[in-house]
C-alpha cells in the first residue's frame, strides 16, 4: 500500500486497453441506455441505493490513499498561521512522542476493522478471501502479498478489516498490513491507519510483530512495493520478487512461517498508460522511486458519473487466495545460502498457487506468472 503521486491520464486513447474480464464494467450498469457525451459513457440516473453506497465507500478509501497526506499536512500548516497554531504544535509533538508506535505493533481497534464502510467497499468489486490451508495460532507468519497493483485494495480489505471474514477463516491469527514508514509521520492520518492495524514495513516493525507480540501474528508484506505498481495492468502478471529477500530473512530470523498470497484481479481495476522499459516516462518513474520512495503511475479508472474516465476503480472482482504455510528453521544470523534456499522454495510455492487457481478466476490456462 504505497503513496502515489498521480499524473491523471485524461486522454481517452487508453480506453481501448480496457480488459475483457469475466465481470466487465458494463455488467454493473442498471437501466443502461449506452448514453454518451463528449466520448464518455454516462452512468444512468436510476441506480440502486446500495450501489451508490458502495461507490461512496470506495471514494472514501481513494481520498484516504491519494489525498489524505496532503490534506493533513496542509491543514496543520494552515493552523500555524491562525490563533489555533498551538493545535499544530501539540500535534507535531504527539507524532514525535508516539513515533515508535508503528514499529511496535501499532494501536489496533477491532471496532474500526468492523466498520460498515469496509463491507460496502468489499461489495463494490467484490473482494473475496479464499483459504487453502489452516494456520496454527501457535506460530507466527509472514504473508507475502502479490501483486501490488495500484493501491493494494485486496491487502487492505482482506487483512486490515474483517469485511471478508479473515477472523473467522483464520481464528486466532491477527493480521497486520505493513506500509511505507512515511505515512506515520503525517498527523491525523497516522492514527487512522494505526487503528486499522496498519504498521510500517521496517525491520524493527516486522521483528516486533513476529518476536515480541507472542504467537498468532501475521505480518502482511506487499512484497513488490512501489516498483511493482508500474506493472499493474489488466491481464498482466509480473512480479518483482527475484531480488526481494528481506522478508524471507526476517521470517527465518524469527522462526516464522512464510505464506504466499496471490490476489487475482488486483491489477485489473485500473488501466495504466503504456510505459515500456526504456521509455522516458519509465525512466522518470524509476528515478522518483529510487530517490523519494514511491512511484507515480499514470492511470485511469471510471468516474462518478461516467464509466469511461476517472480515478474510481472499475468494478472487477478481486479474489485473494492464501496459500499453505512454509515452515522455516529459526536462525538468528542466517547465511546467504539459507536465505536463497527458502526464497526459492517460496517462489516455487507462489507459482504453484498461481497455476492451481488461475483458471478459476478467468485467467487463461496458458498464461504464466512472470517473476523478475
Amino acid at each position: 500500500m504505497n503513496t502515489h503521486v498521480i499524473f491523471y491520464a485524461t486522454s481517452c486513447q487508453y480506453q481501448g486497453t480496457r480488459m475483457s474480464s469475466s465481470a466487465p464494467e458494463t455488467k454493473e450498469h442498471y437501466n443502461h441506455s449506452n448514453v454518451k457525451f463528449l466520448g464518455l459513457e454516462l452512468a444512468p440516473l436510476h441506480i440502486p441505493w446500495h450501489r451508490r453506497m458502495e461507490t461512496v465507500s470506495v471514494i472514501h478509501w481513494l481520498t484516504v490513499f491519494l489525498f489524505s497526506g496532503f490534506i493533513c499536512i496542509g491543514f496543520c500548516i494552515y493552523l500555524l498561521y491562525t490563533n489555533f497554531y498551538w493545535v499544530s504544535l501539540l500535534t507535531f509533538a504527539w507524532v514525535y512522542y508516539d513515533r515508535k508506535c508503528s514499529r511496535q505493533g501499532g494501536r489496533r481497534f477491532e471496532s474500526v476493522r468492523k466498520w460498515r464502510v469496509w463491507m460496502h467497499t468489499r461489495n463494490y468489486f467484490p473482494i473475496s478471501l479464499h483459504k487453502t490451508s489452516d494456520l496454527d495460532p501457535k506460530n507466527n507468519y509472514v504473508f507475502g502479498f502479490h501483486p501490488h497493483g495500484i493501491m493494494s485494495m485486496g491487502a487492505f480489505i482482506n487483512f486490515s478489516t474483517d469485511a471478508t471474514g479473515f477472523d473467522e477463516k483464520f481464528p486466532g491469527i491477527k493480521g497486520t498490513v505493513l506500509t511505507l514508514q512515511g505515512w506515520f509521520y503525517i498527523p491525523f492520518i497516522r492514527e487512522y491507519l494505526l487503528a486499522a492495524s496498519v504498521c510500517d514495513v521496517s525491520r524493527d516493525s516486522i521483528d516486533w510483530i513476529l518476536g515480541k507480540s507472542g504467537t498468532g501474528n501475521a505480518a502482511v508484506v506487499v512484497v513488490g512495493g512501489a516498483t511493482e505498481s508500474l506493472e499493474a495492468n489488466p491481464n498482466v502478471h509480473r512480479l518483482y520478487l527475484s531480488r526481494r529477500k528481506g522478508f524471507i530473512k526476517r521470517a527465518i530470523v524469527n522462526g516464522a512461517h512464510l505464506v504466499p498470497v496471490y490476489s487475482f484481479g488486483e491489477t485489473d481495476v485500473f488501466v495504466q498508460m503504456p510505459n515500456p522499459e526504456g521509455s522516458r516516462l519509465r525512466k522518470l518513474q524509476a528515478y522518483l522511486t529510487k530517490y523519494i520512495g514511491f512511484a507515480p503511475p499514470v492511470f485511469h479508472g471510471r468516474g462518478i458519473f461516467n464509466y469511461s474516465m476517472g480515478l474510481i476503480p472499475y468494478r472487477r472482482p478481486i479474489h485473494t487466495v492464501v496459500g499453505a504455510p512454509i515452515p522455516t528453521k529459526k536462525s538468528i544470523n542466517p547465511s546467504n545460502e539459507e536465505v536463497e534456499a527458502v526464497h526459492k522454495e517460496y517462489m516455487d510455492a507462489l507459482v504453484s498457487l498461481f497455476e492451481e487457481h488461475k483458471t478459476k478466476y478467468g485467467i487463461d490456462k496458458d498464461k504464466k506468472l512472470v517473476i523478475i
